[in-house]
């Protein structure tokens, strides 16, 4: 029974923004359950990369070059994808950013629409793309984002990310309840702070709060991804839907 629930053999994940930090741990999940793997990303270096460390595994992979903030390349990309390996099962919408960060009363428009752009209208586009192919088919899937725990608690200095990773939370929730009947489930993961290449550039002394807010004492590791991705891939989330699922070690319910 549990080899059912968590075997992914035959299940092929996109995965947007793939072939780095947070997705690539994702992917990993996911291929060592036996899922092969549709890498969007926007560095052709960094996509082969990502290839050869996930086929090492034997693993079945493919990347492909993709803009998600412009739709007509992820139009493209999701062509490529399908072309290539008939369907997806799962779509996870994990490519985004922290955009602009500073001040909110000196931030400007161009600073607001473009981490909307990244973190918001990036995800519509992809789980649209995704939604479509199974409405075509009659056949359910997975639409899975990346949020973040900047969700649920303010960040200073940070308003366009805080606003977009609460917009995808709604978004989740509304998908879930629109697709459900069509067997597409739809949730968010809100990781908290995970050790990526992005995250480990932030002020030392906001490494060193993350830490201490953690239950644990520790801040999360990339390792730390690949469970809920396949859960929320796999058959065993089939009964979840709409959910927003925190991941941060504790950090959200620690009172001081």
């Amino acid at each position: 029974m549990t080899k059912a629930l968590f075997d992914l053999e035959g299940h092929v994940a996109l995965v947007t923004g793939g072939n780095g930090g947070l997705g690539l741990a994702m992917a990993k999940g996911l291929s060592r359950c036996g899922a092969s793997i549709a890498i969007w990303g926007r560095s052709d270096a960094k996509n082969a990369a990502a290839c050869a460390e996930l086929g090492a595994s034997g693993a079945t992979v493919r990347s492909y070059i993709a803009d998600v903030t412009d739709p007509a390349s992820s139009a493209a990309a999701f062509e490529r994808t399908i072309d290539d390996f008939g369907t997806i099962h799962s779509c996870f919408a994990n490519a985004g950013g922290s955009g602009a960060r500073g001040p909110f009363g000196s931030s400007s428009a161009a600073d607001w629409n473009g981490v909307i752009a990244l973190n918001l209208t990036s995800v519509v586009d992809t789980f649209r793309l995704a939604t479509r192919h199974w409405q075509a088919r009659a056949a359910g899937g997975k639409l899975i984002v990346t949020s973040s725990i900047a969700a649920a608690l303010g960040l200073p200095m940070a308003a366009g990310y805080c606003t977009t990773k609460a917009a995808v939370s709604g978004l989740v929730r509304a998908l879930a309840v629109e697709l459900g009947p069509a067997g597409i489930r739809a949730n968010a993961i809100l990781p908290g702070f995970i050790e990526t290449e992005m995250s480990l550039k932030t002020p030392q002394a906001f490494q060193d709060a993350c830490r201490r807010r953690a239950v644990s004492g520790e801040i999360g590791k990339l390792s730390d991804m690949e469970g809920i991705a396949v859960y929320l891939a796999s058959p065993a989330s089939d009964f979840m839907t709409g959910q927003s699922i925190v991941l941060d070690g504790g950090h959200s319910i620690f009172p001081f």
